[in-house]
């Protein structure tokens, strides 16, 4: 059974024509999570409608419509199974969907597949998700250099991506051993499972070879509790559910919860996680836990659950080192854009800029710009949880977003508490 081999959550990323719904149909199809006579009929409709070509990432956008004809592969998660792991894909469809599922998504990835096509090498979008995934916390990235039929399989067109993306991962932090090349069509089936006569330049892993070779992320079960509510749901004959993912410590049944920035305490009653009872949860777990003494509208999305002894930190301002990615101008102290970080969204206000490199170097600056990297200090508009990033990595990273994009990134250094 899948369930037996330890778990991973992979998340596919890169721009948006790179072929992320090709390459997640491809995985799935060469896992063998789909019955023959599925596909036969995906190919048949997708060449009927003059899509031939798109037929796998056919197959990912017909699937919602096979659940609901009821074909009996569970593919609203897609997972896939490996030699070594068991996989949940976090789907990031859409551009703008994968930047708000990423940052407040369900379940932060442990590991990235980045689509960057051969044709083209890396685009500005390319660059975003980059950044992105850096700033979640992901720090294996496996980089699909994809489209390798549309460029006759030519190791030039292949180490000309390899060294654009490099750039990237460089800029960003990645280290070399954190980061993977392999070149792919997704298309054509060619180096995803089974090694490619017509790369025989090519050397290192298949793409399936490669997901094998990530590691499997740490546990901090040391740490107290951290639990981000994504949402609370009000049970009839239950009462009070709030939902989210374990990001540090545990939670079990009859410890009590204190709810940063609402302030409230509740009591673990259950705790349940696909269906099932636990008598535990740890890090990487999404659960649902009922709780006595708490009223549905007493804490919501963007809470903190932490230990009554070692409760959350609700912060007054945080020191932060950002970098900013995008912006139409300049960033000035009074920009007050929303802030993304875990399930939590608030509008933060740059209070001071106290560093500012450019090119490298440290510049005397009262305002930031693309391409600068800076020290500010940040103060929530209302209340809002912000560990350092050095304690709690997942509560002192976040993105920062205006006008429907994303600006900057950057990680908490230093919290002052309310």
């Amino acid at each position: 059974m899948a369930s037996d081999k330890p778990h991973m959550n992979l998340v596919v990323i890169g721009h948006v024509d790179h072929g992320k719904s090709t390459l997640v149909g491809r995985l799935m199809l060469d896992t063998d999570q789909f019955p023959a006579h599925v596909i036969e009929q995906f190919k048949k409709e997708a060449t009927e409608k003059g899509k031939g070509s798109f037929f796998l990432a056919w197959v990912m956008d017909n699937l919602k419509e096979e659940r609901e004809r009821g074909v009996t592969i569970d593919v609203a998660h897609k997972k896939f199974d490996t030699d070594k792991y068991y996989f949940t894909i976090i789907d990031a469809p859409g551009h703008r969907d994968f930047v708000k599922n990423m940052i407040t998504g369900a379940s932060q990835a442990d590991a990235a597949i980045l689509t960057c096509s051969a044709i083209e090498g890396p685009q500005a979008q390319t660059k975003e998700h980059v950044f992105l995934s850096k700033t979640l916390g992901i720090d294996q990235l496996i980089v699909a250099v994809n489209k390798m039929d549309a460029v006759d399989y030519s190791e030039e067109k292949f180490n000309e991506a390899v060294e654009g993306v490099k750039k990237l991962t460089k800029l960003i932090g990645f280290k070399d051993d954190q980061v993977r090349f392999v070149p792919v069509s997704a298309f054509a089936g060619t180096n995803i499972k089974d090694k490619a006569p017509e790369m025989g330049w090519y050397s290192g892993p298949t793409l399936l070879e490669a997901v094998d070779m990530f590691d499997l992320p740490n546990k901090p079960t040391d740490k107290p509790l951290r639990l981000p509510v994504q949402d609370v749901y009000s049970i009839t004959g239950i009462g009070t559910v709030p939902v989210g993912k374990i990001e540090t410590g545990l939670l079990k049944p009859g410890m009590q919860v204190h709810f940063n920035p609402s302030n409230k305490i509740a009591e673990c009653k259950s705790i349940e996680m696909h269906h099932e009872m636990l008598d535990k949860a740890e890090p990487g777990d999404n659960v649902g836990f009922n709780c006595r003494g708490l009223g549905k509208n007493d804490i919501r999305r963007g809470d903190v659950g932490a230990p009554t002894d070692a409760p959350a930190t609700v912060a007054k301002t945080f020191t932060a080192q950002v970098i900013v990615l995008n912006h139409p101008s300049v960033i000035t102290v009074g920009y007050t854009p929303v802030f993304h970080a875990y399930t939590a969204q608030t509008a933060c206000q740059f209070e001071e800029i106290q560093k500012v490199i450019r090119g490298g170097k440290e510049v005397e600056n009262t305002f930031m710009k693309t391409g600068d990297q800076g020290v500010v200090k940040i103060r929530p508009t209302r209340p809002m949880v912000v560990e350092k990033a050095a304690d709690f990595p997942p509560l002192g990273r976040f993105a920062i977003r205006d006008m429907g994009q994303t600006v900057a990134v950057g990680v908490a250094v230093d919290v002052e508490a309310r």
